[in-house]
């Protein structure tokens, strides 16, 4: 994924084949959380927006990371112990099923502290 994609279907179809439906499988997880979220290539990599940064996602050879805005991961560490995590990312490795229920708690906590941040 050498060449920046112009947009999310570029971005999966220049995956690997066997990498295309686990990123196909979050971009549908997030858009059914997050069906009012603008979707966009940010920093090379798929981006959703709604009322400020939403989430990103990147394939990586040996995992998929989500990245959510802070506070969101520190909030829900002990639920996402099964995973490698930083300050903002989930890394989620490549030969174990997507933990959909779990990203879409991760979405859904980061639409409602966008949504508190714009009611200040």
């Amino acid at each position: 994924m050498n060449k920046k994609p112009k947009d999310v279907d570029a971005y999966i179809a220049a995956a690997p084949e066997g990498v295309r439906s686990k990123l196909e499988e979050l971009r549908a997880t997030i858009r059914k959380t997050a069906p009012e979220a603008e979707e966009r290539i940010s920093y090379g990599m798929p981006y959703y927006g709604y009322m400020g940064r939403l989430a990103y996602f990147a394939a990586f050879k040996k995992h998929i990371g989500l990245y959510v805005p802070s506070p969101v991961i520190e909030e829900h560490k002990s639920e996402l112990k099964d995973y490698e995590t930083a300050k903002a990312t989930v890394r989620f490795p490549m030969d174990k099923p997507l933990p959909v229920a779990l990203i879409r708690k991760l979405v859904k906590a980061r639409i409602k502290k966008n949504k508190e941040g714009k009611k200040r």
